[in-house]
C-alpha cells in the first residue's frame, strides 16, 4: 500500500510542478495546475513521508528526491503569501476614512439566491464600494436596497454569470462598461473621488476561467490590458475583482511587473476565496491589486454567504511618498514584448 500510495501522490506532485514550470503558453491542461499550489505540496509532503515505509527498490530514494525538489519549488511559490514574507504593500499609518476606500468583492455565483446574507455582510461590513459578479437580472432586483445606501451605480446584469454590480457611496467620475477581449465578457473602468476630494482609477475585471478544452488566452489578454492601462494612468489606481488566476501564476506575475501595481496578500497570507464550500480545494481567485501609493488598513475574508466563493474586503488609505514605491515589483527585460505577445493571442 505505501508504494502505490508513493507512486500516486509522488506521480501527480511531479507531473503538476512539471507542466506548470515547462509549459508557459495558455494551455488548459497545463494552466490548471498553476492553482492547486498549496494540494500539490501536501501530496508531495505525504509522499515523501511514505518514502521510508515503501518497499526496498532501487527507484525509492530518486524518487523521494526529486519529490522533494517538487515540494521545495512549489513551496518558494507560496512562502510569499505568508506572514513570514516580507509585506509589498505597506501598513497604513493613517485611518482617516477621507482618504481611505473600502471595498467589497462578492462573487455571487448565479445560481446561489441567499441575497439577504449578502446585503448582511453587507451591512457588516460597512464597504465604500460594492463590486458583485456573476449577477443577473435577479441579483440586480435582489440588491436593489443598496441604492438608498449607494447612490452611485454602474450595473450591466447578464445571464451568462459575467454580470456586474457596481455600487458606491463615492463619487464616481465617467464610469463604463467595456468588452476589453469579448464582447460577452464585460468589464468596470471608473473614476472614484475620494472624501478628500483626490480621484483614483478602479478597474473591475471577471475575465473568463480556464476549463476543459478552454484556454487561457482571453483571460491573460485582459489580465495584461488591464496591467497597461494601470501603468499609464498618471493617478492611483486600483484592479479588483475575480481574476480567474492566482497570484503565484506567471499571467499573474507579468502582470505585476507590466502594472507596477502591489499585492495586499504577500507577506500577510493567502486570504482563499474559492472555493467556499470545498475546504480542501481553495485558493485565492478574488483579489486586489493597487498603486504603491495606497496603504493597507485591513484586508479581510468574509463569512459566506450561499456563493461558492467567499467575500473579499480591502480597506486602502491615499498615502503617496518615497518609501511606498520602494514595494513595488521590478519590471524585467522582455515584460513589454511578452506582455504584447499575450495580448495579441488573446485578442485574435
Amino acid at each position: 500500500m505505501p508504494d502505490a500510495l508513493l507512486w500516486v501522490l509522488g506521480g501527480f506532485t511531479l507531473l503538476a510542478t512539471g507542466l506548470a514550470y515547462v509549459v508557459r503558453g495558455g494551455q488548459w491542461w497545463a494552466r490548471f495546475f498553476d492553482f492547486p499550489r498549496v494540494q500539490i505540496v501536501a501530496c508531495g509532503l505525504a509522499a515523501v513521508a511514505l518514502s521510508p515505509f515503501a518497499g526496498p527498490s532501487a527507484w525509492r530514494w530518486p524518487l523521494a528526491a526529486l519529490i522533494g525538489a517538487a515540494v521545495i519549488w512549489q513551496g518558494c511559490r507560496i512562502w510569499p503569501y505568508t506572514p513570514l514574507h516580507r509585506k509589498q504593500a505597506l501598513d497604513a499609518r493613517s485611518r482617516s476614512r477621507r482618504g481611505c476606500i473600502r471595498i467589497l468583492i462578492a462573487n455571487v455565483w448565479m445560481p446561489n439566491r441567499n441575497a439577504p446574507a449578502l446585503l448582511e455582510r453587507i451591512r457588516e461590513a460597512d464597504p465604500d464600494i460594492v463590486f458583485a459578479l456573476e449577477t443577473d437580472v435577479w441579483w440586480k432586483d435582489a440588491l436593489a436596497p443598496l441604492i438608498d445606501t449607494y447612490r452611485h451605480a454602474l450595473l450591466r446584469p447578464q445571464d451568462n454569470t459575467y454580470g456586474m454590480l457596481l455600487y458606491s457611496r463615492l463619487e464616481l467620475i465617467e464610469p463604463e462598461v467595456r468588452c476589453l477581449v469579448s464582447e460577452a465578457v464585460p468589464s468596470v473602468r471608473t473614476g472614484v473621488r475620494l472624501r478628500s476630494g483626490e480621484p483614483l482609477l478602479l478597474l473591475g475585471l471577471h475575465p473568463e476561467p480556464p476549463d476543459i478544452f478552454q484556454d487561457t488566452w482571453e483571460r491573460d489578454a485582459e489580465l495584461l490590458i488591464a496591467g497597461r492601462e494601470a501603468a499609464a494612468v498618471g493617478q492611483p489606481c486600483i484592479v479588483a475583482g475575480d481574476l480567474n488566476d492566482v497570484a503565484w501564476s506567471r499571467t499573474t506575475r507579468l502582470f505585476q511587473r507590466v502594472s507596477g501595481l502591489v499585492d495586499p496578500r504577500v507577506g500577510r497570507g493567502l486570504f482563499n476565496s474559492y472555493h467556499a464550500r470545498l475546504p480542501v480545494a481553495r485558493w485565492p481567485l478574488d483579489q486586489v491589486f493597487h498603486s504603491p501609493a495606497l496603504r493597507v488598513v485591513s484586508l479581510r475574508r468574509l463569512a459566506p454567504f450561499g456563493s461558492d466563493h467567499f467575500p473579499i474586503m480591502v480597506d486602502l488609505s491615499l498615502e503617496p511618498g518615497p518609501a511606498a514605491f520602494e514595494q513595488a515589483p521590478d519590471r524585467r527585460d522582455g515584460d513589454r514584448a511578452e506582455a504584447a505577445a499575450r495580448i495579441a493571442e488573446g485578442t485574435e
